[in-house]
């Protein structure tokens, strides 16, 4: 096993002698060495804005930033998603929206549509008792937006931290918000295609049917924010 450097020993100590706000700060955007010996990896360094870009576009709208370690909607953009595509996977994140606020984690997205949402599903990002879409499980915080809804209470207030697991692994979804499993479904499977024939994803044709896709935010007219973005590729 690999011993810790001085360097390593000394950093690691000056972590641990800061006040509580400045550690936590400190560790944001961070792997452990537990994660990174899980497979973890950061898709966001908290610093800039490296590995994303808007849907169907080269560079990454300047309507994204990062604020405060945090990647962010501040002003009128567009979706983005990662520069890599990725099959089987285990999403880690936190969000915070704005009161009234709407966005989204979209996954397996492609690009060969009028609109993200065509081919990807969503996990909802919501203030639930601000936002009208609130008012229907269907498409609350932590739903799959429009086919399995969410259990209401989990979600917290607009302006506080969220935390997110989603995991991607051959047709199986789940859906975790702040350690609560609030959706599982199979892609695929007789009540997976009842749902979307009955919805508006039902003409189009790559909805939930990719093998592999890009990880999305959704820009949707509303200040969130994003930090803690951290994947691990399942076998």
């Amino acid at each position: 096993m690999k011993q810790p450097t001085a360097v390593t020993l000394l950093v690691a100590c000056l972590v641990v002698a800061l006040p509580p706000a400045a550690r936590a700060q400190a560790s944001l955007n961070t792997l452990t060495p537990a994660e990174r010996a899980a497979g973890w990896r950061l898709l966001f360094d908290g610093k800039t804005t490296t590995g994303w870009r808007g849907w169907k576009m080269d560079t990454l709208p300047s309507g994204w930033q990062v604020v405060d370690g945090a990647l962010t909607r501040v002003r009128r953009a567009a979706d983005i998603i990662t520069t890599e595509k990725f099959k089987n996977f285990e999403l880690s994140l936190e969000w915070k929206i704005a009161p009234n606020g709407n966005s989204g984690i979209f996954y397996r997205a492609s690009e060969d549509d009028d609109a993200i949402y065509w081919s990807a599903p969503e996990m909802q990002v919501l203030d639930d008792a601000g936002h009208p879409d609130g008012q229907s499980r269907l498409t609350a915080a932590g739903s799959d937006y429009g086919l399995y809804p969410s259990p209401a209470g989990v979600v917290k207030p607009a302006g506080q931290w969220n935390q997110v697991r989603l995991v991607v692994n051959g047709n199986h979804v789940e859906h975790w918000l702040n350690g609560v499993k609030v959706v599982e479904y199979e892609l695929g499977s007789p009540d997976w295609e009842a749902r979307v024939k009955e919805s508006k994803f039902a003409p189009h044709p790559h909805y939930g049917r990719n093998p592999e896709g890009y990880i999305g935010l959704q820009e949707h007219d509303y200040w969130v924010a994003y930090r803690n973005i951290k994947i691990r590729v399942l076998p």
